[in-house]
């Protein structure tokens, strides 16, 4: 039986340079793929950067040509990539923060937050969530930032079959501490394994804390990436139990 491996990417974003990010998203999927891994989560809107004001002109359907990279990326090695970005609809004015999720089939899925922070709601509205999807025969329930902060969220993933909870952050250091205990208490609660896929360097006016980890479905932290590099942090599930590890990454032109 092959390994399952999943990964939070932790990487700086460039302030709405949509073509930089995808850049280095993908050299992010490329040391990914070097270590085999299945799922691949990176931060909250880590497209754009988390940037609240620029969002309206970035704002991305799932039709838009720029995602064909990534969407490419997840059908040639195989892996679930869920990547931030602010989504806007077809039919609408409607704006979310969201998440795309490329499927290795060559399938996009959405996934739209479901609890703004107050400073978000003059830009976005509140999204509904999105769909459980199955990775690797492993059922997987997404969340961005403010929804890890109401535990009726990993609840309801849990109770719709959630064997995976992932979430793409903005965590600051100041909060760090009690969200990183939320999560891994998430984990112990509803046996999940947990992954937060946090920010590393200074966006939109926040400074980030990085430190993006990985929580067994016991309550025990695998891997935590370090504060201020970019970064991914591997949990690999072997015949004996969670194994960690972190790669830092380095850019190649950009």
């Amino acid at each position: 039986m092959s390994d399952f491996i999943i990964a939070a990417a932790q990487i700086t974003c460039l302030a709405g340079n949509i073509e930089v990010n995808i850049n280095r998203h993908v050299q992010a999927i490329a040391l990914a793929a070097s270590h085999r891994v299945n799922l691949l989560i990176f931060p909250e809107l880590s497209l754009t950067g988390y940037e609240p004001d620029l969002a309206r002109k970035l704002g991305l359907t799932l039709q838009d040509s720029r995602l064909e990279t990534l969407r490419n990326l997840a059908k040639n090695h195989e892996m679930t990539i869920v990547v931030g970005a602010p989504l806007c609809c077809n039919d609408g004015d409607a704006l979310y923060i969201g998440a795309v999720v490329f499927a290795p089939d060559g399938t996009l899925y959405s996934y739209t937050k479901q609890h703004l922070h107050e400073s978000e709601e003059h830009f976005f509205t509140a999204g509904q969530g999105g769909p459980q999807l199955n990775v690797c025969g492993k059922v997987l329930g997404l969340a961005i930032c403010a929804d890890i902060g109401f535990a009726s969220h990993p609840q309801f993933a849990a109770e719709h079959g959630a064997e995976i909870y992932a979430a793409g952050v903005l965590v600051s250091e100041p909060s760090y501490l009690r969200e990183s205990e939320m999560m891994r208490n998430y984990a112990e609660k509803h046996r999940m394994t947990v992954v937060m896929a946090n920010h590393c360097a200074p966006t939109g006016g926040w400074v980030p804390a990085g430190k993006s980890a990985i929580w067994s479905e016991q309550g025990h932290v695998i891997a935590v990436a370090p504060a201020n590099q970019d970064a991914i942090t591997i949990a690999r599930q072997t015949q004996n139990g969670w194994q960690g590890q972190v790669e830092l990454l380095s850019y190649q032109g950009t």
